[in-house]
């Protein structure tokens, strides 16, 4: 074990691989509702998202919402809200996850322009809060409490 995670775990968190994509995005795996997706781990995203064709694939009841999401060069983007949803990274979980839903095309394509797989979403830092975050960013790790 690295030093990081000894120290990290008597304190009860919990060690999550990460991946630098070509993008240089740090990628994870993550379940919602048990069901796995790749994701961008984004400290600079309010709030966790999914894109509207992963509505049904993630089992999420959807409903409108009167926010608009901006980010990664968009503004102004319809969103929908999913509430009460399981949230696994690692043996990390949550079972009161809310999910922003908006359309995530642009930033897939961003990705495609590099080579670098799509994404489902991305993890925000509503969930980094939540579970104290760390990032190791040397050890392509990151811990949740």
């Amino acid at each position: 074990m690295d030093k990081i995670f000894d120290a990290l775990k008597s304190k009860g968190y919990k060690k999550i691989k990460l991946k630098v994509s070509k993008t240089h995005h740090l990628v994870i795996k993550a379940k919602i509702n048990g069901i796995e997706g790749n994701f961008i781990l984004d400290t600079g995203a309010s709030s966790s998202c999914v894109g509207f064709g992963d509505v049904e694939h993630f089992k999420l009841m959807a409903e409108d919402s009167l926010t608009k999401a901006a980010g990664a060069g968009a503004v102004g983007m319809d969103t929908q809200v999913s509430t009460n949803n399981t949230l696994q990274l690692g043996r990390w979980k949550t079972d009161d996850f809310s999910l922003v839903i908006f359309n995530m095309e642009h930033v897939n394509l961003a990705l495609e322009q590099y080579k670098a797989k799509p994404v489902h979403g991305i993890i925000g830092a509503d969930i980094l809060m939540k579970g104290k975050g760390i990032i190791d960013y040397n050890g392509e790790h990151f811990y949740l409490k």
